[in-house]
């Protein structure tokens, strides 16, 4: 366990999750010369505890426990749902004759597991109970009952919500801090300064003071028009000699009061009421209410704990925590902080822990990480929560009155129906509440460490401006500068950095080590933003002996907020925890990321959410050291819980005898499908009889390897050019990559059918299907369900469906029919589910939920549903020309042309490269770090030795760390981030590479090698750079982009095809290229491309019948376009003619009116194909010819 005191906290490493002595699992070598004073705190621990704090949980209580021991504040020491329920207690009638009082939430256990939810479309949550009580306070008689308040979403133990069957989850939200805000802007007139100050709640109205161009002091009530702030005072309660006393030393305040001609409280409140409801009739009652119920009514006014400490910390008040209301003293210090702001003095006097001390006068900036704080998932969730009660409330008032008061008990008062709806609408429609990123472990770890300025209460996408999305100083070790969006949400969504926590404020803190006069020691603090400025903070980078003094006598430090500048080491307070403080987990698994330009290291991290699972993961010869802990964090593979033996292993189930005595079992994913499609398949890493200890990896999950992150692929690299085929990014492969299913990856479909009621009688799923083959059903059961293992392809039948017809009048020959054969020759038509076009795979799974297997089962399905199939198609795909790859760089291109391995070049002993990628991809984008990750790749796959460079004196191998000196063909290295290889190291290494059974060395100390082309075996006239790189197949596949359409669907206005492969549509042939073929003169090509390609109705009918019958092609006629241009027109109230060659008006015939008509004539239609998914309305079918 990580243990590492500070003077404010014992940080613990999530003991429950694992045990730290194990992130010494990897074997990889490590050559970063830093050691980290304390680990990662949990990844996932964002989450996490929020939601413990929120429900309250044994962990949540755990905490608290220790808080109180050790005198410590790192957790809110009562939980949410308390909170919330304590705030709305009592709810009164309005005589206040009646309460009723809320306390002690408790939760039963949930009614499914979340396999189970997870499996059958259920929300995973337990009921949750709270004890009401109800007072008469005129008979004095108390009821008291306990309430169900309806099923709450629970979390998964790794932070995500089962909603409906689908992994969900609530991304934190970064906002401005409730508090008090000073600001200075510029006069557009005169060019004065303004000063201005906002008292910010977390709900309620805002109060504003601003000092203006002629030196008035005026207030601003909710954002209304401005008054006198003297007048304002006298509102709430002082009088002239009151504010005399308290500003005797502020003039400016003192020449207003001596100005105000308003005396009493009386005048004070009818001005200020006349003044912000100028409609109404205005008395000092009003005036009073109106007041009360803006900032000192603790319903409506709340400045949340937050708020309070906030204001505490800012005017050097010292108010207890807990209370969340407005009060004189706040004002009043708020009027002088800004009247000495105004005056430009530096210093203003206040009080902080119990001393007296001069606070710095400045304004605020509302970017700065000490004013934005981060709305977890729990306060997320009790706002909701908080939302609903409210509604409630008014519920239960009304029926205080309209109920018999001898009758009423808690239950008949209360409707839980507006709490439950406000939650569902928050998990279901939020835009905080997202679909889990499953690509692969990294972007589930991503996802749930986001932090997004968007949402209801934050910024919006349009009006935010280049400041707020700014790298601020303040960022440091608290959100990660570099993993961004790239697009319209560059900058409001970011992600935590590394060792950053939430403390109960919800301020980000980051570590620190404390230095004592220029010795280093272990203890370390949690900090906040706004202390940061308050010391002088030396970088990880520094170097220290090893008794952890500083070895220079001048260190890099930063002071303040400014430029990091060299400073004494004896005036260092603090020192950073470790390089890889200020990125996220995500940018610390780039090797060599200090090479990268910010860009492309951006891509680089974003690029590494895409990558598929491949069939066969391999961890990078090249890492960070981090790769090890993501996987593990991620949930995603399998820990020891306890130590013991193994004693059964299965593909999906691991069994192990505890050494207390205990048994456990594991069980294990098997090809599942995951959010994105990809395959979430688990695989057993230990043998029956093994050792284990807690927190031993038991078994893989998709993209690791061994516990580790494996996103890709070490594949052999030469940075050269091949007959332009790698022109601008495009990819060479070799064929081998297909042929060994290196880059092959598996995706599962799912598609769903259900059988209905319908007005003219039931759906039916069956294997007799109207005008179907024997061949099309070959593969369907008696049911008329596809069968496992069979292989589809686009527009199989995948289950059998038929729909009742509207009943027509029936000719003679079918009523003979229908009296000889009964009710079977009945109307319906084919509804069948087929695989839609250009989809195939092999059948893996269905699933089949019929009504009376639901109601045993206590299963929901929908109305008017009475049967639900579902059929889940696996595609293994090779990898293929137009797939992307990238590396973790930002170096990402297309696959241009798969080569035969004997085409590659090949290194001297006649290996063949894998890849080849353009050497221009590198000096202009600037990411380096890709050709050091080449070089470091060698060393690793051919193993070194550093006693193989004669030169025992030589300058680079002080930088080689204790047990790097050498290493075994393919050890994996980690290179940490900021704190990696030397150049001259990486130099070193590469000339005391292992040579090859044959006794030669294949690159040279530059890195470089002779290539020979595979064409002609002739050597290439220069030595090319070859290593190996890490290289990802991203979720950009060709399979899922191309499309190609013959006829289809038309939109219902214009009537040209639809766009887009979704609505299968056509391609768009638009003004440029219409400009392209003008330029050629292509008249002809042009008018088909206008008219029968797209909207001509009548034109399109007659050319398929044309082609079919093999006649010459008719003239087109007129597209629907321009009959919709001559209606608009017309709407316009503008008589339009359209005239032919003899001046003749023509008259324009509505084929609009009805599409069909031409086709009717010829008898065929070329309207859409059915869709597989679409609806019975929907589906036009498409012609048939025999």
């Amino acid at each position: 366990m990580a243990e590492a005191t500070t003077n404010t906290t014992t940080i613990i490493a999530r003991a429950d999750q694992h045990d730290i002595d194990l992130h010494k699992a990897s074997d990889r070598v490590n050559f970063g010369s830093i050691r980290e004073p304390i680990d990662v705190p949990y990844l996932l621990g964002v989450q996490t505890d929020s939601f413990d704090w929120l429900i309250g949980s044994e962990r949540w209580k755990q905490r608290v426990e220790e808080d109180l021991e050790n005198g410590t504040n790192t957790v809110p020491h009562t939980s949410g749902l308390d909170e919330v329920f304590q705030e709305i207690s009592p709810i009164e009638n309005f005589a206040q004759t009646m309460s009723l009082t809320f306390s002690d939430p408790y939760f039963e256990e949930p009614r499914h597991t979340v396999q189970e939810c997870k499996e059958k479309d259920y929300t995973y949550s337990a009921p949750l109970y709270v004890n009401a009580e109800f007072e008469n306070g005129d008979t004095g008689e108390i009821k008291s009952q306990t309430v169900f308040m309806g099923d709450f979403p629970l979390q998964t133990p790794h932070g995500t919500f089962i909603i409906g069957g689908t992994e969900r989850v609530i991304v934190s939200q970064l906002v401005r801090s409730p508090g008090v805000y000073f600001d200075r802007s510029q006069d557009r007139t005169s060019d004065k300064e303004i000063f201005g100050a906002k008292i910010i709640p977390s709900r309620g109205a805002w109060l504003e003071f601003e000092i203006d161009k002629r030196d008035v002091l005026g207030v601003r009530v909710d954002r209304k028009r401005k008054q006198s702030a003297i007048v304002f005072l006298m509102a709430i309660g002082m009088t002239k000699q009151e504010i005399a006393d308290a500003f005797k030393d502020y003039p400016l305040v003192m020449d207003a009061l001596a100005k105000e001609t308003v005396d009493t409280q009386e005048a004070a409140l009818t001005d200020l009421y006349r003044k912000i409801r100028p409609a109404d009739t205005a008395t000092p009652e009003a005036g009073r209410n109106l007041l009360d119920s803006f900032y000192f009514n603790t319903k409506r006014y709340d400045l949340a704990r937050v708020g309070r400490y906030k204001i505490n910390r800012k005017l050097g008040l010292e108010k207890d925590v807990n209370d969340r209301s407005l009060s004189r003293e706040d004002i009043i210090a708020t009027i002088k902080y800004l009247v000495t702001l105004h005056a430009g003095e530096a210093k203003f006097p206040g009080k902080r822990d119990g001393q007296d001390v001069d606070l710095r006068v400045d304004v605020d900036d509302i970017d700065h990480f000490g004013n934005r704080r981060i709305r977890q998932v729990g306060e997320l969730i009790q706002n909701q929560l908080r939302t609903g009660l409210s509604r409630m409330e008014r519920v239960v008032r009304e029926r205080m009155t309209t109920q018999d008061p001898e009758a009423i008990t808690p239950q008949s008062l209360i409707n839980i129906r507006p709490v439950n709806a406000t939650i569902k609408e928050f998990f279901g429609t939020s835009q905080l509440s997202q679909f889990m990123d499953q690509n692969n472990p990294l972007a589930g770890v991503t996802n749930k460490r986001r932090l997004s300025a968007l949402g209801p209460g934050g910024l919006s996408r349009d009006r935010a401006s280049m400041e707020v999305r700014d790298v601020h100083p303040s960022h440091f070790g608290r959100m990660c500068p570099i993993e961004s969006p790239e697009g319209p949400n560059i900058g409001l969504i970011g992600s935590l950095a590394t060792f950053g926590r939430i403390n109960p404020f919800g301020f980000i803190e980051t570590p620190y080590r404390k230095v004592v006069n220029g010795h280093v020691t272990d203890e370390v603090e949690y900090m906040t933003a706004d202390r940061d400025a308050e010391h002088v903070i030396a970088q990880a980078n520094q170097e220290l002996d090893e008794n952890g003094n500083f070895v220079k006598s001048q260190a890099l430090a930063r002071v303040g907020e400014e430029e990091a500048v060299d400073v004494p080491v004896s005036s260092v307070d603090y020192m950073d925890v470790s390089p890889r403080q200020m990125v996220s987990v995500g940018a610390s698994l780039i090797p060599f990321l200090e090479h990268d330009e910010g860009h492309r290291a951006l891509m680089g991290t974003n690029m590494q959410r895409q990558a598929v699972p491949l069939i066969q993961s391999e961890r990078p010869l090249v890492g960070t050291g981090a790769e090890w802990r993501a996987a593990v964090d991620s949930g995603d593979v399998i820990l020891a819980e306890k130590p013991g033996v193994v004693t059964y292993v299965s593909a999906d189930i691991i069994r192990t005898m505890n050494d207390d005595g205990t048994t456990s079992s594991y069980k294990l994913a098997k090809f599942q499908r995951s959010n994105q499609t990809t395959c979430y398949n688990q695989v057993p890493l230990i043998h029956d009889g093994e050792r284990v200890e807690a927190g031993t990896v038991l078994a893989d999950g998709p993209a690791t390897q061994k516990g580790e992150m494996a996103l890709g692929k070490n594949l052999l690299i030469a940075f050269m050019p091949w007959n332009g085929y790698n022109y601008e990014d495009a990819v060479i492969i070799s064929q081998r990559l297909v042929q060994d299913d290196t880059l092959s990856s598996i995706h599962i479909e799912e598609y769903e059918i259900d059988a209905r009621e319908t007005k003219l009688g039931a759906e039916e799923i069956t294997r007799d299907l109207p005008n179907v083959g024997e061949d099309a059903v070959a593969n369907l059961d008696e049911r008329g369900i596809i069968r496992i293992g069979a292989e589809v392809e686009a527009g199989d039948i995948l289950v059998g469906k038929v729909t009742p017809k509207g009943e027509t009048e029936l000719t003679p020959e079918e009523r003979l029919l229908r009296a000889i054969f009964g009710e079977k020759s009945r109307e319906v038509r084919d509804t069948s589910l087929r695989v839609p076009h250009g989809e195939t795979g092999t059948v893996i799974a269905v699933k089949e939920i019929t009504r009376e297997d639901a109601e045993e089962a206590g299963d929901e399905l929908p109305n008017g549903v009475n049967q639900m199939i579902r059929v889940y198609i696996a595609q293994h795909r090779k990898i293929t020309q137009g797939d992307k790859l990238s590396g973790r760089h930002g170096n990402k291109g297309v696959i241009s042309r798969i080569l035969p391995e004997e085409d590659m070049p090949f290194l001297a002993d006649g290996t063949p490269v894998d890849i080849m990628l353009n050497p221009l991809g590198v000096p202009s984008r600037m990411n380096l770090g890709q050709v050091l990750e080449l070089h470091l790749g060698w060393i690793a796959h051919a193993g070194w030795d550093i006693s193989l460079d004669p030169d025992a004196e030589a300058a680079w191998k002080k930088f080689v760390p204790q047990g790097a000196e050498k290493g075994a063909p393919g050890t994996p290295v980690a290179t940490p981030v900021f704190d990696g290889v030397r150049q001259d190291t990486l130099k070193g290494l590469l000339s005391c590479t292992l040579p090859d059974r044959d006794g030669n060395k294949l690159v040279g100390p530059d890195g470089k090698a002779t290539l020979f082309d595979g064409r002609t075996g002739e050597p290439f006239p220069k030595p090319i750079s070859v290593g190996y790189m890490y290289m990802l197949k991203l979720h950009h596949l060709v399979d899922d982009k191309i499309h190609a359409r013959s006829t289809g669907p038309y939109s219902m206005i214009t009537q040209q095809p639809l766009g887009g492969k979704a609505q299968f549509g056509g391609q768009r042939f638009g003004e440029m290229e219409v400009w392209a073929l003008e330029a050629y003169g292509a008249a002809y090509t042009l008018h088909e491309m206008m008219t029968t390609k797209s909207d001509d109705v009548d034109g399109r009918v007659r050319v398929y019948g044309a082609i079919v019958k093999g006649d010459n092609l008719p003239p087109a006629g007129i597209p629907e376009s321009f009959k919709v241009l001559l209606k608009e027109m017309q709407s316009l109230s503008l008589n339009v003619e359209v005239l032919n060659a003899e001046g003749v008006a023509i008259d324009m015939k509505d084929e609009d009116d009805d599409p069909s008509s031409a086709s009717d004539d010829l008898g065929f239609n070329i309207g859409a194909r059915p869709d597989a998914s679409a609806k019975e309305e929907q589906v036009v079918e498409a012609p048939e010819f025999q």
